[in-house]
């Protein structure tokens, strides 16, 4: 046994003197494959931990950019100036029509008229602010939208005032042939004419309009409360689609029956220069309206998509339509101040006092 044990001695020490490089550079390498295993043990973890976020993180922030100039100060600096400046040219109107209140019945309902703008621009440009809060701005479009039904209803009755009432008005239009025509909508009314029964369908057909309005706001929070209203969902499940549906059947008889009334009573409105006076209050009020669907139709095929802010604030699609709409509407009021300027101008009070001073005057010497 010990001759065998040494006579492989000698033969393993000359292996090792022979062979002494290569044992070395094995040991080497082993022990080498072992730390870079134990590395490789401790770093695994690491190096899956980093990946598997920045993964989950890349649709997401694919449409990081889209309207995120909305949240920029640019873009509430500038809707600050004009909603500012509207706001000053509308107030000084109102302030000169209460100075010259020379003719109450009319000059009450023009201001109410005129406080359009500052409703419109206030809550539009306070909703900018809570542009993150996600339907925060349906409650600011409530008031909007219930004053907005109180303006249609207030340009009605002026209406009615310029002519001295539905009685004087039967007594002017009562017994004429309606123009039968496509382009003015009145093919349908060949071959009748002007009744009591005519005037007060384009009264209720613009009043109603007055009731729908705020009602269907009411129902829009309501809805939103239990979660099946959003902004742009059309889906069957949820309360915008009715709800469009219904604001289009509602706006649309409204305009028909005002342009109804002003086709019958346009040779009476003359003196009044009606022409600007309807295409501003339609104007504001209901191409506002079609702006808001306009841009629910553009959500709808993804131009408008959802934000990711640079904190990681996810905002929705809707809310990031209602941001440019009530961005739209900032800017909008600084022209709609200027229109109303035009349409109501308070020179005309003024003129009436000085001609009545003027007159007052000559009885009294």
């Amino acid at each position: 046994m010990n001759s065998v044990v040494n006579s492989t001695a000698p033969s393993t020490a000359s292996f090792i003197e022979t062979n002494g490089t290569a044992a070395v550079a094995a040991a080497i390498a082993a022990s080498t494959m072992t730390e870079s295993s134990a590395t490789t043990t401790t770093l695994k973890p690491n190096f899956i931990v980093q990946a598997k976020p920045m993964t989950s993180q890349i649709d997401p922030l694919s449409h990081v950019g889209d309207g995120i100039f909305l949240q920029t100060k640019t873009a509430q600096g500038l809707a600050t100036i004009f909603v500012w400046v509207a706001l000053f040219i509308t107030c000084q109107q109102i302030y000169q029509h209460l100075r010259w209140y020379t003719n109450p019945q009319e000059q009450r309902w023009i201001v109410r008229i005129l406080f359009i703008v500052p409703m419109y621009a206030t809550y539009s440009w306070i909703s900018l602010f809570f542009f993150n809060s996600d339907n925060v701005y349906v409650y600011f479009f409530t008031v909007r939208d219930c004053y907005e039904a109180f303006v249609i209803y207030s340009f009605l009755s002026l209406c009615y005032e310029y002519l001295g009432g539905e009685g004087n008005i039967m007594s002017e239009i009562r017994g004429k042939p309606i123009k039968s025509s496509c382009m003015y909508g009145t093919c349908c009314l060949k071959g009748k004419t002007y009744t009591i029964g005519f005037l007060r369908f384009c009264k209720q057909a613009t009043l109603q309009f007055c009731l729908v309005k705020p009602l269907v706001a009411f129902i829009i929070i309501f809805l939103q409360a239990f979660g099946h209203y959003h902004d742009g969902d059309w889906s069957a499940n949820g309360g915008y689609i009715y709800i469009t549906v219904i604001y289009n059947i509602s706006v649309t008889l409204a305009l028909y029956g005002l342009y109804l009334f002003y086709f019958a009573t346009r040779d009476l409105l003359t003196p009044f220069e009606p022409v600007l006076k309807f295409c501003t209050i339609k104007s504001i009020i209901f191409l506002s309206f079609w702006q808001g669907v306009l841009l629910a139709i553009l959500e709808k095929a993804k131009v408008i998509s959802p934000i990711v802010d640079s904190a990681g604030t996810v905002t929705s699609a809707g809310t990031v339509s209602a941001g440019y709409q009530n961005f739209f509407i900032c800017i909008e009021m600084l022209f709609a101040a200027i229109a109303l300027r035009y349409a109501f101008p308070y020179q005309v009070s003024q003129n009436t006092f000085i001609l009545f001073l003027f007159f007052f005057f000559i009885y009294l010497f």
